[in-house]
């Protein structure tokens, strides 16, 4: 299994490809007991959440990797995928701020991502 920061990177890598927007990675090892990393996400409607997701497992499972559960793939408003080191949280319009999961850990560390701070200043 690869490090999770390098997986986190690549599954936030793989919602970028697929045009996911408000990309934001939190590192709540320490602060929380059921995983290290959250990877939080939106779509611009569901079905471009589920594909946002879909993306996601696939490139992970082409690195052997697959998650421990998924949930709300059919629906798409919020997808959520458990890989146990990390969890994938992709949200469709308007859910992101009504959920506020982020705001849970408000001690959590942002982790930077490199890939959007080149996009951004090109």
């Amino acid at each position: 299994m690869k490090i999770s920061l390098d997986l986190v990177k690549i599954v936030a890598q793989a919602i970028y490809d697929k045009k996911g927007i408000n990309i934001l990675v939190l590192d709540v090892s320490g602060l929380s007991s059921i995983t290290d990393y959250l990877i939080v996400a939106e779509g611009h409607v569901d079905r471009h959440v589920s594909a946002i997701a879909s993306n996601v497992m696939q490139v992970l499972k082409e690195l052997g990797e697959r998650p421990v559960h998924a949930e709300g793939m059919v629906e798409g408003a919020w997808v959520a995928v458990d890989y146990l080191n990390f969890i994938v949280h992709l949200f469709g319009p308007g859910l992101r701020d009504y959920y506020a999961i982020e705001r849970i850990w408000p001690q959590a560390k942002i982790v930077e991502l490199d890939f959007l701070e080149q996009v951004t200043t090109a």
